[in-house]
């Protein structure tokens, strides 16, 4: 049994039908037998929405704050993405950076 690392962008959550496409291949990943690890990514175009509320309250944003708000785009897409592996009968659970202890540094590239 391997250990799968699956990640989805954007545009392969982009909408509904989408992250139910998603679900299907993470589930078909899982009943071949593989342990999944499955990174979602926010909806597209969902962080440049939230970096726009940012810039129109702040000039100077803290960078903190930043990684606050654009976060909130992932958890609605792996609470989302969750959901639709439910609906296929499988166990999910959705689970943010900070739950699983990622670190990461200040480089964003």
């Amino acid at each position: 049994m391997a250990l799968i690392v699956q990640k989805y962008g954007g545009s392969s959550v982009a909408d509904v039908e989408r992250i139910k496409n998603v679900a299907r291949r993470v589930a078909d990943t899982k009943v071949q037998g593989n342990d999944l690890v499955v990174v979602v990514s926010a909806m597209a175009g969902e962080t440049d929405r939230l970096l726009g509320l940012t810039a129109q309250i702040s000039d100077t944003p803290d960078e903190r704050e930043i990684d606050v708000i654009v976060a909130t785009g992932e958890q609605i897409s792996i609470g989302l993405l969750a959901l639709a592996i439910h609906q296929l009968g499988h166990k999910a659970r959705s689970f943010t950076g900070s739950q699983v202890k990622i670190q990461t540094d200040t480089v964003h590239t």
